[in-house]
């Protein structure tokens, strides 16, 4: 009688991910001066990450230019540990957004998680 073989694949738990994205984040800063702040939001977070999660980015970059498509060329979003969904807006588009009162502004608000630069890690949005 045979057994049958299969193989097991595990997800990443969320602390891992955060783990990860930290340190891309840090690389990405150390060749990009104009990036300033990166965070998570969506359910990564709020905390509520489970199998099939995305990631949802938020960079705020100084020399971000033109549409959003053309902004998202220049990061290496392949290197992350998950697909991700990123948004990239310079400081003041990023205040913009937060005054406007939107509800992806109120979302946004609610849930970014700010992972780089560690003196941020705590610090609401």
């Amino acid at each position: 009688m045979r057994s049958l073989t299969q193989s097991v694949l595990r997800w990443p738990e969320p602390e891992e991910i955060l783990r990860q994205v930290e340190g891309w984040a840090a690389e990405q800063a150390a060749s990009i001066p104009s990036l300033q702040r990166v965070a998570v939001f969506g359910s990564y977070g709020r905390g509520s990450a489970g199998v099939g999660s995305d990631l949802d980015l938020l960079l705020i970059d100084a020399a971000a230019s033109g549409p959003q498509h053309e902004r998202l060329r220049g990061w290496p979003l392949e290197q992350l540990p998950l697909s991700c969904d990123a948004l990239v807006l310079t400081p003041r588009e990023h205040a913009d957004l937060l005054a406007e009162g939107s509800r992806f502004a109120l979302e946004l608000q609610r849930d970014a998680r700010w992972l780089w630069p560690p003196a941020l890690a705590s610090e609401a949005i």
